[in-house]
């Protein structure tokens, strides 16, 4: 019986990374730096310090990392303070089973708890999660299970009652570590052959994971 139902965010409850991705593409064309979404990939479902240190990896020690993520996160903030936040299709319903069979809901995502807050904020559903695990939460990040085991404590629910939802392969690696369900909603990242026995759920999308859920 599912009695904790613990959530990524980018890329899984919200369209985010394309709207990062977009960010950075802009910020490396104007200054000259050669990008796509290749390389963006390479940053999906990972915490700033891992980021920064792939990005000096492959432009060098001199690249201005944290100046890039400042200006890449006012950008974000003025973009979705003025737009929204793109919900990923069955967010409001996957969030609605859980409240309907009274399964705790929490967060575990690789981003600031600022950010966080902003997103659930102007998606308007802050008001579903009973917990909140953040990257500045945590010593380590995904594919170790700390974010995902950290939230189930949080909730007082066992990990093995846990349902987790992610985009990710490291996401996928850390909530399967953590003992839980788990269900993957690909988004930039396709599951590999390695994650494809930590899968317990491949789903299209979070309507379809819902469904599922109900059914367990």
């Amino acid at each position: 019986m599912v009695l904790g139902a613990i959530f990524d965010m980018d890329g899984l409850m919200f369209d985010t990374e394309r709207l990062v991705y977009d960010n950075w593409q802009k910020m490396m064309d104007e200054r000259g730096y050669p990008y796509d979404i290749e390389v963006f990939k390479q940053t999906v479902g990972r915490r700033k310090k891992e980021v920064e240190l792939f990005y000096l990896s492959t432009y060098g020690d001199d690249f201005p990392y944290w100046e890039f993520a400042d200006e890449g996160r006012a950008r974000y903030v003025r973009r979705v303070e003025s737009e929204g936040i793109p919900a990923k299709k069955g967010l409001y319903e996957i969030l609605e089973v859980c409240r309907k069979n009274n399964i705790k809901i929490a967060l575990a995502t690789s981003t600031s708890r600022r950010t966080a807050e902003l997103n659930l904020r102007i998606a308007k559903v802050d008001e579903y999660f009973d917990e909140l695990v953040c990257a500045e939460e945590v010593v380590n990040g995904k594919p170790h299970p700390e974010v995902f085991l950290t939230a189930a404590k949080k909730l007082g629910v066992a990990p093995e009652s846990c349902a987790a939802f992610e985009d990710s392969i490291n996401g996928i690696k850390s909530a399967f570590a953590a003992g839980m369900t788990t269900f993957m909603v690909p988004d930039f990242l396709q599951p590999t052959e390695e994650i494809r026995p930590m899968i317990s759920y491949l789903c299209k999308d979070l309507n379809e994971a819902a469904k599922r859920l109900e059914e367990m």
